[in-house]
């Protein structure tokens, strides 16, 4: 890492005094961040703010990625549950604060599109989980379909809990 970077040898215990643990910590935070950017981003951009127009912007990406540079990426925050979380009670803490990270922008843009705040809330979930493991599938196989099939299924689920009522005008 030092290397490809073509920085001194000491400069990984310069900046991460706690070592690597430290670094892949301050990763997941920084991918958290990158997540909940991008929901805001897209959340701003739809056209038809729909939970599921949401949901299929937040897909997107991770399809245009596999069909564009193959399988080989994943979710760094994933990896570091996977990998490390059993071990490291810093990087269990600091993949849980990623997810809800990410999950903040989203419960707020299913409410402003409606969605009560206590249904916002396992939705966001869902939304991540269902994704995550599309994720993890599409890897496996080598193929998207397991992220249009979250699309397809969950569209008509997340639109139908929209209380129109609810719905705030932007």
């Amino acid at each position: 890492m030092v290397a490809h970077a073509n920085a001194p040898r000491g400069s990984l215990q310069h900046y991460f005094p706690g070592g690597k643990e430290q670094l892949v910590a301050e990763a997941v935070a920084w991918a958290g961040r990158y997540a909940a950017r991008r929901v805001r981003r897209n959340a701003e951009s739809l056209e038809d703010a729909t939970p599921g127009n949401l949901f299929a912007a937040m897909v997107e990406p991770w399809r245009a990625e596999f069909a564009d540079r193959g399988f080989g990426n994943g979710c760094p925050i994933v990896a570091t549950v996977a990998d490390s979380a059993a071990m490291s009670e810093k990087l269990r803490e600091s993949a849980a604060g990623a997810f809800a990270e990410w999950r903040k922008p989203l419960v707020e843009a299913l409410e402003q599109m409606g969605v009560s705040p206590s249904r916002a809330a396992t939705l966001a979930v869902l939304m991540i989980s269902s994704l995550e493991g599309a994720i993890v599938l599409a890897r496996a196989e080598q193929d998207v379909a397991a992220l249009d099939a979250i699309v397809e299924e969950l569209r008509p689920l997340l639109d139908g809990a929209v209380d129109k009522r609810r719905r705030k005008l932007a």
